[in-house]
């Protein structure tokens, strides 16, 4: 499993780290699909090499190709919804709040995949994007589909492990020279 060796890659400093990788990914918390589904659309998310290299080909076993596109499309969309409205809710005039967006996001429920794994993802994927108004609306959608606190909390749990193994990893190949 690519996984293992990503924790393998995690230096002695970051075993902590190592750890809660193996915790998200092995407890068992969230459905098999709503869980893969989240490493890789927080692997996008993160842009970060050797975590994408090492989630996406196991992802792609694990989902169906439909869910396999949604999660990255989760990624896509909120790489664009996490920075406009944040920065829109950052700014102290509210009067950005009543203009139109402008922005399209036709793709707010791909097919094929139910509601609450799309809505997961992009709660996870919002959380490393730092999008208070993005968590906020998909935190809602996904509690509407009878998920509870905790369900939305192993998907803040995912995105802050995956972000975290992504910044230990490419600052130890910055370091060593490698990346």
């Amino acid at each position: 499993m690519a996984l293992d060796a990503l924790r393998q890659a995690l230096p002695g400093y970051a075993a902590d780290l190592r750890r809660n990788l193996a915790a998200v990914v092995d407890d068992g918390r969230l459905p098999e699909p709503q869980l893969w589904g989240a490493l890789l659309a927080c692997a996008v998310a993160v842009r970060s090499a050797p975590v994408l290299r090492a989630v996406a080909p196991e992802a792609r076993a694990r989902l169906t190709p439909e869910a396999y596109d949604a999660a990255r499309t989760a990624a896509a969309t909120m790489a664009t919804n996490n920075v406009f409205f944040r920065a829109r809710h950052l700014l102290s005039d509210p009067g950005y709040g009543h203009l139109r967006a402008g922005l399209r996001t036709n793709v707010l429920g791909p097919r094929g995949v139910p509601k609450a794994d799309y809505e997961l993802w992009c709660v996870a994927v919002s959380a490393v994007g730092g999008c208070g108004a993005c968590l906020d609306e998909h935190e809602r959608a996904l509690r509407r589909t009878g998920a509870g606190r905790e369900t939305v909390q192993e998907a803040l749990k995912v995105a802050a492990v995956v972000h975290a193994v992504g910044t230990v990893l490419d600052a130890e190949a910055a370091l060593d020279g490698t990346g």
